[in-house]
């Protein structure tokens, strides 16, 4: 009876260390911090959601034969813009400063003294430049020079050098494939002009100087 008592005890002393051990390891992986997965939420009409934000996946493909020279024709001109605008600006800051100054010179042969000292530094700043440019790059440098003061290149030469000096060079123009009279719209046709030479002086800090058109506030020689 002995033997057989304690056989009982010890095999109910082992169960209840049993439980007890496996309470615990219950209890232990209940509240386990590794065990406890954090995951993003939003709230929705009263509940809560789980959500995440997947990565980013980049999709390539081949331009077609068009986007590829519509991309051309663009890196060109925009090529062009960074190349000529900062010599079309500072023709503007020379050639609106002479226009403020001939406005208060009303005769004609204090005017051509003034345009003539005045041509020196034009030539300084600009004869070598010029000679390097494309002609594509001319192109583009008169419809910049055409943003900054508000007046085409032909009414610029008219009103400095004359209008026979003017048509000259409008035919020398036209033999290189070019309009001296080509006007700027920069909410039409050269919007993409515009869009760039605004990205240029953002980049460059240029302050903005361009002008309306003052055709006809110097008179003509």
């Amino acid at each position: 009876m002995r033997i057989h008592f304690k056989f009982r005890f010890t095999t109910r002393a082992i169960l209840l260390m049993m439980l007890c051990i496996g309470n615990n390891a219950i209890t232990t992986a209940q509240t386990n911090q590794l065990d406890t997965l954090l995951t993003e939420a939003i709230f929705y009409m009263g509940d809560t959601i789980p959500c995440s934000t997947l990565a980013t996946v980049r999709v390539d493909c081949r331009l077609t034969e068009a986007q590829k020279n519509a991309l051309a024709q663009y890196n060109r001109l925009r090529n062009a813009v960074y190349q000529t605008y900062p010599y079309a600006r500072q023709a503007g800051i020379i050639l609106n400063d002479i226009n403020d100054h001939l406005v208060h010179i009303s005769e004609r042969r204090k005017q051509k003294q003034y345009i003539h000292s005045r041509e020196k530094e034009l030539r300084r700043d600009f004869t070598n430049p010029l000679v390097n440019m494309t002609i594509y790059q001319g192109k583009v440098l008169m419809k910049l020079i055409n943003r900054e003061t508000g007046n085409n290149c032909y009414e610029i030469i008219k009103e400095y050098k004359g209008g026979l000096t003017a048509r000259f060079y409008q035919t020398v123009a036209f033999f290189f494939n070019s309009n001296l009279k080509q006007p700027y719209e920069a909410g039409g046709d050269d919007r993409v002009v515009e869009q760039i030479v605004k990205e240029v002086q953002r980049l460059y800090g240029f302050p903005e100087i361009a002008r309306r058109s003052t055709r006809g506030a110097t008179a003509g020689f």
